[in-house]
């Protein structure tokens, strides 16, 4: 079953939106608020696409919608009373995958559910990513160095798969710690990551002490190759 992030300070209206989805086969998960949003998000990778509510208490969604996309790519609908049409521009400029107001009907949102999947589906296909003589395959969780396999622990992986998804994204510490957090409950700090990245570094670059496929952005962390240059 797919999974839905329903983030909605409605609590009617989310248990309304629990039950629709259930009866269409998805499993959902409930939040009210966008720090528990965020928790979820960050721990849990089966989450498949989040309806998003516009006005929550403690984040505008707009802002919510942009700290999402520092980690993730995570298909999300916007959900709001608010049909003016600057509001909806706003929502879809910003990368928005489709945007509904309330009241909406039940058929007509899993409808649009079920077509933000299928065009994700269909942008995903490929599932081999390639940088810097580095293949990364996420279907097999698998990476080649010039065509040869890498062995990378879980979080090696992790650390390497965050940069490969997210190219353009320079990535400070605090962030790349947030997002491998909850693998196999191993506890990172700051200094341990500065361990695993050398150790990522010395597996699949040229030449570890001048990197050129995970480089250090200078006063703010890392970033995929020559992208921030």
């Amino acid at each position: 079953m797919k999974k839905i992030l329903i983030i909605e300070d409605d609590e009617a209206i989310r248990m309304g939106l629990n039950y629709y989805l259930k009866q269409e086969d998805f499993s959902t998960i409930e939040s009210s608020t966008a720090k528990d949003a965020l928790t979820y998000l960050k721990k849990d990778l089966e989450i498949v696409l989040c309806l998003l509510d516009v006005n929550l208490p403690d984040m505008n969604g707009f802002s919510l919608f942009k700290e999402i996309r520092t980690f993730s790519n995570v298909p999300i609908i916007f959900l709001t009373a608010d049909d003016l049409e600057t509001s909806i521009v706003m929502g879809l400029d910003m990368g928005a995958d489709d945007y509904i107001t309330k009241p909406f009907k039940a058929r007509e949102l899993v409808s649009r559910i079920r077509n933000v999947l299928r065009r994700t589906e269909n942008k995903n296909e490929s599932s081999v990513i390639e940088y810097g003589g580095v293949t990364l395959d996420t279907k097999q969780a698998k990476v080649l160095k010039d065509g040869k396999d890498v062995m990378l622990t879980a979080l090696e992986y992790k650390i390497i798969l965050t940069f490969f998804l997210n190219p353009k994204v320079v990535f400070t510490r605090d962030k790349i710690l947030s997002n491998i957090w909850d693998v196999d409950e191993e506890y990172v700090n700051d200094n341990t990551l500065t361990v695993y990245i050398k150790r990522i570094r010395e597996k699949i670059e040229e030449d570890p002490s001048n990197p050129k496929i995970i480089k250090t952005v200078r006063g703010i962390g890392y970033q995929l190759g020559d992208f921030y240059d």
